[in-house]
C-alpha cells in the first residue's frame, strides 16, 4: 500500500512513518518543516515540502504519489497559541484538513485524521471519556479539531467515503523535543537531566493519559488497515496526575525531583483520560508500553544527546 503521511516529519508523524515502512508500505510525507525535522524520517521515505495550508500544492503531490491512504497529522498543536491566535488555529486545523480531503477526494484515498481527546471533551464529563460523550472542548484548539471531525463525518455522507479519525491521548516518546513549548514528559526529563527543577502550571493535581508514541503508530497502521469509518479513542483509560509524573521521571533519573509552581494556564482542563473499549473492540487496538517504561526510553534518549532517529524503540 502507498500511504502518504503530513506533517510526517514531527514528532508522532515520523514515527508512524516508520511503523508503515516497517509493514512493507511506500511512504510518502507531505510536512512544510516549520516544526517538523529531516532527521527525523527514514531515508527510503519520500518527503515533499509543502504544507497543508497550499491547497494547491498538496492536491499536486497527492495526484502525482495517488495514495492508498492519507494518514493526516499535519496540525497546530498547542493549545495556549490556540487561545492566542484562534483565527490562525482555525486556518491551519480547520481549513488545513478540508484541503487534504479535497486532495483525497481527487484520487480516491482515505482519510485517517489525528483528532485530539485530550482537549476535545472538556470539563464535566465522565473520565474515563468515551466516543459517545458530547465533545465541551475548552480552548481554540479543540473546538477546531472537532470541527475538522465533523467534516470527515459530512464527506463520508456526502461522497460515500470511509474517513476515519483517532481522538489521541497526551503522546510522548523519544524525538518529542525537551525544549519546546508541548509534550511535558520531554521538557519534564530535559529539565531534570540539566539539574533544572520541573516546572508545574497550576496545583499538579490535574491528571492525563499519557500514550506511548509507538503505541499511536500502530493504532495509525492499525486504522488504515480497516475499511471502516469512524472515530476511536487512542490511549490508556489511566489518569496520571503532573505529580505523578514528575515521579515516575524522578525515577528515570535516579534522583528526587522537587517542582516549582506558576499560575494555572487558561484553556486546559483539570482531567483527562480515554475509554478505549471501543478502539479494542473494532481495531484490536490496545496500548502495550508502560508509563515508566516509556519514560524511561524518553530519557535514555534525551540522555544520550541521540539525533533525531537514535535509540529510539
Amino acid at each position: 500500500m502507498r500511504t502518504l503521511v503530513t506533517g510526517g516529519a514531527g514528532f508522532i508523524g515520523s514515527h508512524v512513518t516508520d511503523a508503515f515502512l516497517a509493514d512493507g508500505d511506500e511512504v510518502v510525507i507531505l510536512d512544510d518543516l516549520s516544526r517538523g525535522r529531516p532527521g527525523r524520517v527514514d531515508p527510503s521515505a519520500t518527503v515533499h515540502k509543502v504544507g497543508i495550508s497550499d491547497a494547491d500544492g498538496l492536491k499536486s503531490v497527492v495526484e502525482r504519489t495517488r495514495p492508498q491512504v492519507i494518514c493526516h497529522l499535519a496540525a497546530q498543536i498547542d493549545v495556549r497559541v490556540s487561545v492566542d491566535s484562534p483565527a490562525a488555529d482555525a486556518a491551519i486545523n480547520i481549513v488545513g484538513t478540508v484541503n487534504v480531503l479535497e486532495a483525497a477526494r481527487a484520487v480516491g484515498a482515505r482519510v485517517v485524521f489525528a483528532s485530539t481527546g485530550g482537549a476535545i471533551y472538556g470539563a464535566g464529563v465522565p473520565v474515563p471519556s468515551s466516543e459517545d460523550e458530547l465533545p465541551g472542548p475548552e480552548a481554540p484548539y479543540g473546538t477546531a479539531k472537532y470541527c475538522a471531525e465533523q467534516y470527515l463525518g459530512l464527506y463520508n455522507r456526502l461522497y460515500g467515503t470511509t474517513h476515519a479519525a483517532l481522538r489521541l491521548a497526551n503522546v510522548y516518546g523519544p524525538r518529542q523535543d525537551p525544549t519546546g513549548e508541548a509534550g511535558v514528559v520531554g521538557i519534564f526529563c530535559g529539565r531534570a537531566l540539566q539539574g533544572e527543577r520541573p516546572l508545574v502550571y497550576g496545583d499538579g493535581g490535574q491528571t492525563r493519559d499519557y500514550v506511548y508514541v509507538g503505541d499511536v503508530a500502530q493504532a495509525f497502521v492499525t486504522a488504515a488497515r480497516t475499511d471502516l469509518a469512524g472515530i476511536w479513542n487512542i490511549g490508556t483509560s489511566r489518569e496520571t496526575s503532573v505529580l505523578e509524573l514528575i515521579d515516575v521521571v524522578g525515577k528515570a533519573a535516579g534522583r528526587r525531583l522537587d517542582p516549582e509552581f506558576a499560575p494555572a494556564r487558561p484553556g486546559e482542563v483539570l482531567r483527562s483520560a480515554l475509554a478505549v473499549e471501543r478502539a479494542r473492540a473494532e481495531l484490536g487496538w490496545t496500548a502495550r508500553t508502560d508509563l515508566a517504561d516509556g519514560v524511561r526510553e524518553v530519557y535514555r534518549w534525551i540522555e544520550a544527546s541521540s539525533p533525531d532517529r537514535g535509540l529510539t524503540a
